[in-house]
């Protein structure tokens, strides 16, 4: 038996029957996220209904003991870590599409439907939802919700938060409240939706979504163009973006991630940057368009360009970004991961920091990520059985958010704050704004039960 009182199990089990899992195993299993960080819970509840979800949070009220909302576990910041005396709630088995509606160009969804499973229903509708980030086949939707996840098509369609209509969730009183709609203009007080996406499940617990879905393009091509330096690059993004046709996606990876790519057999130039450029529309438009934007990728430090017009060519250009965060444990087994965001003109003042960085902590750091955002990854890798590079790795990373923070960045894009950057929320925000913020937490969870420590640094 764990250590939560007696009454709390009794309620439970007659609630869930064999949906509430104290066993060795199951706690073993929802212990950790894709942040490395691991803490047992003391139990695993694993609904079926949004009014289950909303006895469970009520009964853990009443016996104070803290809730941490889980997806799939693809997070990197340690959100979906459990703390202390918690119990884990288990989105898993909240699994349906309820509804499919073409006309009004949503989908009605619970949260624990993979986004590639969703991707795949949506394909004979010709729709799609935007968010795609790079664990797509395996994350779930309360997850892009919980982070507000992006990938490389959020240049073109944006992040979750953009593609959400509306919002059924549980607060940390229990109470259900649905926020927002099947529509797609909504003037009518306080914008919630807005609000709970993003919030790592501090909030409330998202048991229902309403998704703005998008028609699928009729064709896409990509770009590959190669600059003498980061600086070139980064002021080709600034063109790209400044015309008319805005790119679905554009990429950006370093002098490091280049070099890294060639050592792993990808036909890559010896080049100082590299932009993939993916452009989408009707088959009529798509040449003009492609015309258009490696145009504006040529410039001052433009050396050459690729293109790629059908799918097995495209294909080709892509694999090597998709190779690229595997290829890093080839360098080193630890990896800490950070998705920094800047103004796209700060790129190079970005990339120039984190090679100083890497200079003065003697470790590889590689950038590359959704340029068109200024949302680039910055990977610190390091050996984790020796000592000293430890060190000098975790010693690299407030560097970098400092760094980030001076160019008028924000400490996450995608990826969200969890635990790994909470503590430099303070720097990131003045004591008023975190007031502000932590009065939202307060009304709509009091007792601060839902996922106690995360996102917001100790008061």
């Amino acid at each position: 038996m764990t250590q939560l009182p007696d009454a709390l199990h009794s309620e439970m089990s007659a609630l869930l029957s064999d949906g509430w899992r104290t066993d060795l195993a199951t706690r073993e299993a929802h212990a950790s996220d894709d942040s490395r960080r691991h803490l047992l819970p003391e139990a695993v509840a694993l609904p079926t209904t949004r009014e289950q979800v909303a006895a469970i949070v009520r009964a853990c009220r009443t016996h104070r003991v803290a809730i941490v909302a889980r997806g799939a576990g693809t997070g990197t910041t340690g959100a979906a870590v459990p703390v202390q005396g918690s119990v884990v709630l288990s989105l898993a088995h909240m699994n349906r599409i309820a509804a499919i509606r073409p006309a009004d160009r949503c989908a009605v969804v619970e949260p624990g439907v993979l986004n590639g499973d969703l991707q795949q229903a949506l394909q004979p509708h010709g729709l799609f939802w935007a968010p795609d980030p790079s664990s797509a086949a395996l994350c779930s939707i309360g997850g892009n919700l919980a982070t507000n996840a992006g990938g490389p098509r959020a240049v073109k369609y944006g992040t979750t938060r953009d593609n959400v209509l509306g919002l059924v969730a549980v607060t940390g009183t229990g109470d259900i409240i649905q926020v927002g709609g099947a529509y797609t203009k909504d003037a009518s007080g306080y914008d919630l939706t807005h609000l709970l996406i993003g919030s790592e499940g501090t909030l409330a617990i998202i048991v229902e979504a309403t998704l703005k879905l998008t028609p699928r393009p009729q064709a896409q091509a990509g770009l590959r163009a190669f600059y003498r330096d980061a600086a070139s690059a980064a002021a080709a993004v600034s063109r790209l973006m400044a015309q008319p046709t805005v790119p679905a996606m554009l990429e950006f990876m370093d002098r490091r991630s280049l070099a890294l790519l060639r050592q792993n057999g990808s036909s890559v130039p010896n080049a100082g940057a590299m932009l993939l450029i993916e452009a989408d529309g009707s088959h009529d438009a798509l040449p003009d368009i492609l015309t258009t934007l490696a145009a504006a990728a040529e410039g001052d430090g433009f050396l050459d360009i690729d293109v790629a017009q059908d799918g097995a060519a495209r294909d080709a250009l892509w694999a090597a970004r998709r190779a690229l965060s595997p290829a890093l444990r080839t360098i080193a087994p630890g990896k800490i991961n950070e998705d920094v965001v800047v103004p796209v003109s700060r790129i190079p003042d970005l990339v120039a920091g984190v090679e100083a960085i890497a200079d003065t902590a003697n470790l590889p750091i590689v950038c590359f990520g959704h340029a068109g955002n200024g949302n680039l990854h910055v990977n610190i890798l390091y050996h984790p059985d020796h000592a000293d590079e430890t060190a000098r790795a975790y010693a690299a990373l407030p560097k970098i958010f400092e760094l980030t923070l001076t160019l008028g960045g924000a400490l996450s894009g995608e990826h969200g704050i969890g635990l790994s950057k909470r503590d430099f929320m303070q720097r990131a925000y003045t004591p008023e704004t975190l007031a502000a913020m932590r009065a939202i937490k307060h009304a709509l969870d009091p007792d601060g039960i839902l996922n106690p420590g995360k996102v917001l640094p100790p008061g």
